[in-house]
């Protein structure tokens, strides 16, 4: 049994939402595939503990696909992460999508590690993208985890069945 409940994101929650985006991703502003939007404005799912916000999850549904744009779990470790994908699995089914999709940045490799044991695969390496990314997200570093240059951007892909 886990020490978390998982809802789903309400109005209410969106000064958190910002200041967690802000913290951990230097905006609200999320860029993936040459689009730009803001995270507030998404829809999500909130873990909680002991009234505590421990874990955020957003994303975007568009057609048959759906993106998850942000996972954030703030005590890793504990299976946060892993549900709140498995609540936007069972989403993204009920909403009739195909599969799931997420976004990643080249030095990413816990991303890498964690969604591919989770059922993900690599559909796409977008060479360079966060040249273009900068465009419309600035802040965007140039150096990511490990000292490692900031270039491209993996997709991730689940089929949904």
């Amino acid at each position: 049994m886990s020490d978390f409940v998982i809802r789903p994101l309400t109005d209410d929650d969106k000064p958190w939402v910002q200041q967690v985006a802000t913290t951990l991703w230097g905006s609200t502003r999320m860029v993936s595939r040459g689009k730009l939007w803001d995270m507030t404005e998404l829809p999500g799912y909130l873990a909680e503990s002991d009234g505590r916000a421990v874990g955020l999850l957003t994303y975007k549904i568009k057609g048959d696909e759906c993106e998850l744009a942000s996972l954030n779990a703030l005590t890793p470790g504990k299976g946060i992460g892993s549900a709140l994908i498995e609540e936007l699995k069972a989403k993204a089914k009920e909403m009739g999508c195909k599969k799931i999709i997420v976004i990643t940045t080249n030095d990413n490799t816990n991303a890498l590690h964690f969604y591919q044991k989770r059922g993900f695969v690599i559909g796409a390496v977008r060479i360079n993208e966060l040249e273009n990314s900068r465009k419309l997200k600035p802040e965007i570093p140039l150096i990511g985890d490990d000292g490692i240059p900031l270039r491209d951007e993996i997709e991730l892909e689940m089929v949904l069945v």
